[in-house]
């Protein structure tokens, strides 16, 4: 059975950091691409970050403040999430497909795997 178990979202201010963890199980871990979804109420869900056992992605809207990596001996991926902006509140989906095309901009591409969401809430 294929798991996707996020945890680290919470309430923050702005300039604040916050760093998620994507715990996975089922599948081969380094062969998929593993990362991030957002959805804000009333916004479309948008593809933030995911990582690959070559490459890494960012929307433009979180480059230079959001790091994702891996440990691949927890089979967990991390969003370190710096210079945190209210317009980053959202609720994040840890996702994985064998290709990073779901997180490219406009794809409407779905991800094969879905965990549950964190709620990030960054405060003015």
């Amino acid at each position: 059975e294929v798991q996707l178990q996020a945890s680290g979202g919470g309430l923050v201010q702005a300039g604040g950091s916050l760093r998620l963890s994507c715990a996975a199980s089922g599948f081969t871990f380094d062969n998929y691409a593993i990362g991030w979804f957002r959805q804000a109420p009333g916004k479309e869900r948008e593809g933030v970050s995911c990582i690959t056992s070559s490459d890494t992605f960012y929307a433009d809207s979180v480059k230079g403040r959001f790091t994702i990596s891996s440990d691949n001996a927890k089979n967990t991926v991390y969003l370190q999430m710096n210079s945190l902006k209210p317009e980053d509140t959202a609720v994040y989906f840890c996702a994985a497909d064998l290709l990073p095309i779901p997180w490219a901009s406009g794809s409407g591409y779905p991800p094969e795997y879905w965990g549950q969401g964190t709620q990030v809430t960054v405060s003015s």
